[in-house]
């Protein structure tokens, strides 16, 4: 394999790397400020290692480290951090795509633990005193108030207790109010299931770059092991 070639595949391996990297930077930041501002995590409970904001903060940590990796080596031309990059990077592959099969598959099973955590959170709301479960109370009066909903499942949840941020009315100053007759329960795995298709697009088109990385990976590390370079 001339020069030319080599560093063709160099510079595609180290531009395609630092794609993945800056993406997964994002993914970390991103992660992060759902950590800081979500207003789900409280309602949440049952599957909280898989929530979103951990999900994507550990992924793209991970990826970030790898893709670094994978620059390195072609950098340097170190034959010991390309294979160390392509096995983890098969490793990563593997893991998003059991992820993705798991979601696909246990769908029914983690919408069936999302419910049980809303109505769990709603009876926690009910019983609270007023200075009680501050946080629990501020989230789903948040989420009933973004969404426009109430409820669960419908208004009925809250036996008569039903609070302000149900009212659809603005301003809510009449007695009896009109409440939001949808319950959240629905608002949210509708929001969800429209989220998916970018969610999906973005985890496609990055599977994609990494296989390409992968291929990028193998030609470059036989011409140092044909050559005997490498190591130095």
């Amino acid at each position: 394999m001339n020069s030319a070639c080599v560093n063709c595949l160099k510079t595609l391996m180290i531009f395609l790397n630092f794609i993945c990297w800056l993406c997964g930077a994002f993914v970390v930041a991103f992660g992060e400020f759902q950590m800081m501002h979500s207003r789900f995590g409280s309602l949440i409970t049952s599957f909280w290692p898989i929530y979103p904001a951990n999900t994507l903060v550990v992924t793209g940590t991970i990826v970030t480290c790898v893709c670094y990796l994978g620059i390195l080596g072609a950098l340097k031309e170190n034959r010991c951090m390309l294979i160390t990059f392509f096995i983890l990077l098969f490793v990563l592959m593997l893991v998003e795509l059991a992820m993705a099969c798991v979601f696909l598959v246990y769908d029914r099973e983690i919408d069936t633990f999302f419910e049980k955590d809303l109505m769990r959170s709603l009876e926690t709301y009910k019983s609270s005193t007023p200075e009680g479960n501050l946080t629990i109370k501020e989230d789903f009066d948040a989420v009933q108030f973004l969404f426009k909903c109430c409820g669960v499942h419908t208004e009925a949840d809250w036996e008569g207790k039903v609070p302000i941020s149900c009212c659809a009315e603005d301003p809510c100053n009449t007695v009896p109010h009109t409440n939001w007759p949808e319950g959240c329960h629905t608002k949210l795995r509708n929001w969800f299931a429209k989220n998916f298709l970018s969610t999906g697009a973005g985890v496609v088109s990055m599977f994609i770059i990494q296989f390409i990385c992968m291929c990028v990976t193998v030609p470059l590390f036989c011409h140092l092991s044909w050559n005997g370079l490498g190591y130095q």
